[in-house]
């Protein structure tokens, strides 16, 4: 048996006017997908619990089958662990965006606007020369500054104090600076570093040669997502596969590497709409043929979209991700000949309407090419049909057991 699971990250969506009452997933052309569902099984699942933040962390964690009420210990630090830094138990991890924040009208940083959690798509290379003025300017014996991938990079505390509160910028689009800074442990030194580094980048070469592109500019730094060294049970083992993830996003892979999966790297997968999406395609595909039997294919680009508030883009994210990732590696499975097994489920909801997560259920779509159903075209990968099956799972990682067979 092969497995599949896709995740096309953020897709699901709430009900929007301007397209007759429908979601994004019920709009996009997805045949592939819809096809493995009108053939397969539908239904919903709750991914986040109730009481924890709905991040791609706890989603995710529960997608791969572990309880984020039991493994959650932050974002960041399952980043760390995918860019190549060992963390020590005392250690706490922070998440350090560039974004862009919009001085129009103000008399100081805490007026500023938050406009870009992600800065214009910065490139990595980008980034990097401005990671190197940020780690310049406040690195020491205790703080040290590690590059990850575009806008999302990693900080690390030395005996630091997990129990700060930090917001998520993209939670906070279009708000005031000053009413989402740090609180609690360590948060006048957050602040001071983040105001600081407005002053440190506003006229860095990097920004004004983006500026002169029309692109928006990578002002300042937010620090967010605080993490500890987590200790996740060896996935290939609870499962029974010899499996590996495919991701453009540091956190998915950091989860990876805890959970002893192989991380696969695939050459301009970025995470937003001008993905590699065939070089992922190709990567699982090379994986299978390589003896895998479990690939873990993330896809980030409708959460981006959601995050961005395109309602345009998001449709023709979920359209290229079924065309240019999934067609391509069903096509190969049916082929090879071996029984395969598919899961296609968003980690969470990032509504257009609010432009971030939400812990509302998803759909998911379970095929399995030894046990195909009579074609049923009601059957289909979105909200609506999921929620219209009556088959749901409140906590989503034992869709994740149910899937490998555990408790069928």
């Amino acid at each position: 048996m092969r497995y599949l699971i896709v995740v096309p990250d953020g897709s699901a969506d709430d009900p929007i006017e301007s397209i007759g009452g429908r979601t994004p997933l019920e709009v996009a052309d997805m045949p592939c997908i819809n096809s493995l569902a009108a053939r397969g099984e539908i239904g919903s699942c709750r991914t986040v619990p109730e009481g924890i933040s709905p991040g791609s962390d706890s989603a995710n964690l529960s997608v791969m089958g572990y309880d984020p009420r039991i493994y959650l210990t932050g974002r960041s630090s399952l980043e760390a662990a995918s860019i190549g830094v060992d963390m020590k138990d005392t250690d706490v991890s922070f998440r350090v965006n560039f974004i862009t924040v919009d001085p129009a009208g103000a008399a100081d940083y805490d007026d500023f606007t938050i406009k870009d959690h992600a800065a214009g798509d910065l490139t990595t290379e980008e980034a990097k020369v401005l990671l190197q003025v940020i780690s310049k300017a406040f690195s020491d014996e205790h703080i040290s500054f590690h590059l990850g991938t575009q806008y999302r990079h990693c900080m690390i505390l030395d005996q630091g104090d997990p129990q700060c509160d930090l917001t998520p910028p993209h939670d906070v689009l279009d708000r005031r600076v000053g009413d989402y800074l740090p609180k609690g442990p360590d948060s006048a030194m957050f602040a001071d570093m983040m105001r600081k580094s407005y002053d440190l980048l506003k006229d860095h070469p990097v920004n004004k040669a983006r500026q002169a592109r029309g692109l928006n500019v990578a002002n300042t730094i937010w620090i967010w997502g605080k993490g500890t060294r987590p200790a996740l049970p060896d996935f290939n083992e609870k499962y029974g596969v010899d499996g590996c993830v495919i991701s453009a996003v540091d956190l998915i892979k950091g989860i990876g590497i805890f959970a002893g999966l192989e991380i696969i790297e695939v050459e301009g997968a970025t995470g937003s709409l001008n993905t590699n999406f065939e070089g992922k395609a190709q990567a699982a595909i090379d994986a299978y043929r390589r003896g895998k039997d479990f690939v873990y294919l993330h896809l980030e680009c409708t959460d981006e979209c959601s995050h961005q508030g395109s309602l345009e883009k998001k449709i023709l994210g979920a359209e290229y991700i079924d065309r240019r990732a999934v067609r391509p590696v069903v096509d190969f499975l049916r082929q090879d000949g071996q029984r395969f097994r598919i899961l296609v489920v968003p980690d969470h909801r990032t509504p257009l309407s609010i432009r971030t997560h939400t812990s509302d259920p998803v759909p998911f779509v379970i095929y399995d090419s030894g046990q195909e159903r009579p074609e049923d075209r009601t059957r289909q990968f979105n909200e609506k049909a999921a929620l219209a099956s009556g088959n749901h799972f409140e906590q989503g990682y034992l869709m994740t057991d149910y899937f490998f067979g555990k408790n069928r």
